[in-house]
């Protein structure tokens, strides 16, 4: 696999947890950040698909 082709994690380095346990820097759930680790490619882009949706959810 390239490098280019790899999902980076969305981490902005602002790690706090609100009352939903999702991070307000990254919009990650605890458990997403603590298994991105060993998570696959495929399923780093589905957390990645749910993270846009809590952002959109986050800004309206």
């Amino acid at each position: 696999m390239k490098v280019r082709d790899k999902v980076r994690s969305p981490c902005v380095s602002v790690c706090a947890l609100n009352e939903s346990d999702v991070c307000i820097g990254c919009q990650r759930t605890s458990d997403e950040i603590l298994r991105w680790t060993s998570m696959t490619e495929e399923e780093r882009r589905e957390v990645l698909v749910k993270v846009a949706e809590r952002e959109k959810k986050f800004l309206i």
